[in-house]
């Protein structure tokens, strides 16, 4: 895919409407490169002029600062910020809830004031504004389906309604599980999670959380974060539904009904 970077744009003299932070998982993770792909032809769709930072962007340091490790994460942070500061960015957009957390929130104590979106209240504006038409009779028209609240968009930053709304678009049957918006169940990933073995017990959180979405007897979950992606899509396939559940983004799902 042929993308521009902010220092293309810089060369010609120009300033994109928005940087498109791609994150980590959104680079290297097969699974969440989907997501990046799908993005990236909505806002193509839209003609949005977005750029990416490339190989300029770094980790947030997010892993590391809730590993414990608050050096690593304040060396990364300002690597960051130098060089957003540098392109003088003003508005984020990422694709990642642990992203736009950080930048969000951690960034300004450190000198880093930034407009930081998440990619399902960007769709939400998209759709609202006209600038995405979704076909009618789309491939979710009618469909079940049931949304995941990730922490870091749901509990940590009040983000409830625009992914759902996002979802109604679809013509979607939005179908809630029981612990969802602020009562809303971890995947299992946050918090460095995502990288180390779990303590003992019982079952796994992802295991149960899949169990709940399953009750509610959607043919898809929708999720709004990498790491949840991973976490849900491992507890359908525990449970041996890859063939009829599927674990989608909504990026993937507005992309699919363009």
């Amino acid at each position: 895919m042929q993308i521009k970077t902010y220092a293309d744009y810089t060369a010609n003299g120009e300033t994109p409407e928005i940087l498109f932070w791609v994150g980590c998982a959104g680079s290297f993770d097969q699974r969440a490169q989907k997501v990046t792909k799908a993005f990236v032809e909505i806002l193509n769709h839209a003609g949005i002029h977005f750029a990416i930072l490339g190989k300029e962007e770094m980790c947030t340091g997010d892993p590391a600062r809730r590993a414990g490790n608050e050096f690593l994460f304040q060396m990364m942070a300002y690597n960051n910020i130098q060089t957003l500061n540098m392109y003088e960015v003003k508005k984020i957009v990422t694709t990642c809830p642990h992203c736009f957390n950080t930048l969000k929130n951690e960034y300004p104590e450190l000198g880093g004031n930034y407009e930081v979106i998440s990619h399902a209240v960007y769709l939400q504006h998209l759709i609202n504004e006209g600038k995405i038409k979704l076909k009618d009779g789309g491939v979710f028209k009618g469909k079940k389906i049931t949304y995941h609240d990730s922490c870091y968009l749901g509990r940590a930053n009040g983000v409830f309604e625009a992914p759902r709304e996002v979802l109604e678009s679809l013509d979607a049957d939005l179908i809630e599980m029981k612990r969802c918006r602020t009562n809303g169940l971890c995947c299992g990933a946050g918090g460095a999670q995502m990288f180390k073995e779990e303590e003992s017990g019982e079952t796994r959180v992802n295991w149960e959380r899949t169990q709940e979405a399953l009750q509610t007897g959607a043919e898809t979950i929708a999720s709004n974060c990498p790491f949840c992606l991973t976490m849900l899509t491992d507890g359908v396939k525990k449970n041996e539904k890859e063939e009829t559940i599927q674990v989608l983004d909504l990026a993937e799902m507005i992309a699919r009904s363009l």
